[in-house]
């Protein structure tokens, strides 16, 4: 399953607080306290994303990080590339991939497809997105064709007709 890491998670918390800030810089610590994260895991990523030049990092009394850019050009794949490495959803796709189904694989292009589609939607997000308020309410998850019901009586499931 493609799932971001907590300090993925953090790094984007942390960039989407930075970038509320425009004029002013955050402490680890700040933005640890005000997010309930652990501190020193947030200093790491803070670190990493200073060491890739999203961040900046600003000595003295009111020191702190602050954004490098303007967060419209600050894309998710690009934090979540700084903090994690590459994005991969199949070994399929990496430089070294060897694989005995290579040659038989049917799904090889559709996942090569499903991949780049979620690489782009990454790299179209930017800090300014996860900035804004919800404009527009999500999309509902579709309802299963078979749901499963509980039977009050019993507790146990059974398949709606």
């Amino acid at each position: 399953m493609l799932k971001l890491t907590k300090k993925a998670d953090y790094g984007l918390i942390a960039l989407r607080h930075l970038a509320s800030l425009p004029t002013a810089t955050a402490s680890a610590k700040d933005i640890a306290d005000l997010y309930s994260l652990p501190v020193t895991l947030l200093a790491k990523v803070l670190q990493q994303l200073t060491r890739a030049k999203i961040l900046v990092s600003v000595s003295g009394t009111n020191g702190g990080y602050k954004l490098a850019r303007d967060p419209r050009r600050i894309s998710a794949l690009e934090v979540v590339r700084a903090i994690d490495g590459p994005v991969i959803l199949t070994h399929c796709f990496t430089e070294h991939s060897t694989c005995d189904q290579s040659d038989n694989c049917t799904v090889r292009e559709p996942l090569r497809r499903v991949h780049e589609a979620i690489l782009d939607v990454l790299d179209r997000f930017t800090i300014t997105d996860l900035a804004e308020p919800a404009a527009v309410k999500l999309t509902p998850l579709p309802i299963p064709l078979n749901p499963v019901h509980l039977h009050p009586a019993t507790n146990t499931s059974h398949q709606a007709v």
